[in-house]
């Protein structure tokens, strides 16, 4: 039952992740005053699978300096990184309750930079290469502020599984007393998942295309499945951390599907930030401010111990 469950979990990332990149067009497409995709289908509904034939049939073409090898191991090894810490999603039966839920996300996701990296070096482009340096310093950057975000809500709940986040949860969100973390927390997911304003290892202005501009067909789809399976993941994240996280429940879907609304919605907003202020919003701005709710989500734990113990 539990492979079951994975496989069906595996699909329906796959087709999560189809219709996820059709509702951003769609939404980008009313954003500018124009209907989107709507050919394929009734109202472009079959369009990601449209597209999806489309780039796996392409012909698959290879850069003759590229180091053959590891230019076609890593659009799979980051596909598999991004699909892997799906295993953390609470299934209603056969759930695989992880203890140490919070670590094994913080793990997975800080290994994602590293397929960025591959793909920049083995494509031995120079445009690739500074995309992957751009997105290593930038990963490094946020990790340290997304991770001490999730530290100041451990003191608090006591356990790194993602079950208890919801048992705390039950009377009061997260959101309610902790608003500019949320802000932080929703701006450091931007730049760890490299999306508009943050998306330098991928910009097209300057980069072309980034560390994946010498990706095309299959290739390119792959890295394109595991940024998007990312997103998804990190609005599921945030919905369990941070509003109420009860997943046995319609309405945390609904919730989730707002936060994936959010990604696309700030693609439409905001132009790209100066690399310079990217880097001082991390340093200067978003580690003090975890590092004081830190020390303030300390003093309510002990506040509470010694109130009721």
């Amino acid at each position: 039952m539990l492979l079951i469950t994975s496989l069906l979990l595996l699909l329906m990332i796959l087709v999560a992740v189809g219709f996820f990149t059709l509702l951003e067009r769609k939404i980008m497409g009313f954003s500018h005053n124009r209907k989107g995709p709507n050919k394929v289908g009734y109202f472009g509904i079959f369009q990601p699978f449209s597209d999806g034939m489309k780039l796996f049939l392409k012909e698959q073409i290879y850069p003759t300096n590229s180091n053959f090898l590891m230019y076609f191991v890593c659009p799979i090894f980051s596909l598999l990184q991004s699909l892997f810490v799906w295993a953390l999603f609470p299934f209603y039966v056969n759930c695989l309750n992880f203890n140490y839920g919070l670590l094994f996300f913080l793990c997975c996701s800080s290994v994602s930079v590293y397929g960025l990296i591959i793909c920049g070096w083995s494509s031995n482009s120079v445009y690739s290469l500074l995309g992957c340096i751009r997105s290593v310093s930038q990963a490094i950057s946020y990790e340290v502020s997304l991770s001490l975000i999730l530290l100041g809500y451990f003191f608090l709940c006591d356990s790194y599984s993602l079950i208890s986040f919801n048992m705390t949860q039950s009377l009061s969100w997260f959101i309610f007393f902790s608003i500019p973390m949320f802000f932080c927390w929703l701006s450091c997911c931007l730049a760890e998942t490299n999306r508009t304003p943050f998306d330098f290892s991928e910009g097209e202005s300057e980069l072309v295309s980034g560390f994946n501009i010498e990706y095309g067909s299959g290739g390119f789809a792959f890295l394109f499945i595991a940024e998007y399976a990312s997103i998804i993941f990190m609005s599921l994240i945030t919905s369990l951390i941070f509003l109420g996280g009860n997943f046995y429940s319609f309405s945390f879907f609904l919730k989730v599907m707002f936060i994936c609304f959010f990604f696309v919605w700030i693609r439409c907003t905001l132009p790209r930030y100066r690399y310079d202020k990217l880097m001082y919003m991390a340093w200067k701005c978003y580690l003090p401010l975890s590092l004081n709710y830190i020390i303030l989500f300390i003093l309510i734990k002990f506040i509470i111990f010694y109130h009721f113990f």
